[in-house]
């Protein structure tokens, strides 16, 4: 994102194309109030239009919105696919 200014993409294992942005919510914990984690909203083929998503528990917890949001945003795009293609194979289950 900070890279291209626009969300990360890449194509699943399924064979469709997804774009990956990272989310941040309250955790309900007071020794960890934010937790940050990613979404990937899968494309139709031809017309670009939004199929579902797919979205990961948090990845990350801490004190600060702020700061997880950061540390996700570090995380390795190769680490973000292998998480897509997880996810998608988890549903085949």
């Amino acid at each position: 994102m900070a890279v291209h200014k626009r969300p990360a993409a890449f194509e699943g294992v399924d064979g469709f194309a997804y774009s990956a942005e990272i989310l941040t919510d309250t955790t309900g914990d007071r020794a960890a109030p934010w937790g940050a984690y990613l979404i990937f909203v899968k494309w139709g083929t031809g017309e670009p239009e939004v199929q579902g998503h797919l979205e990961t528990a948090f990845l990350l917890t801490g004190q600060s919105e702020v700061v997880v949001r950061h540390q996700l945003g570090a995380m390795a795009l190769g680490t973000v696919k292998a998480t897509l293609d997880g996810l998608i194979r988890g549903q085949a289950l």
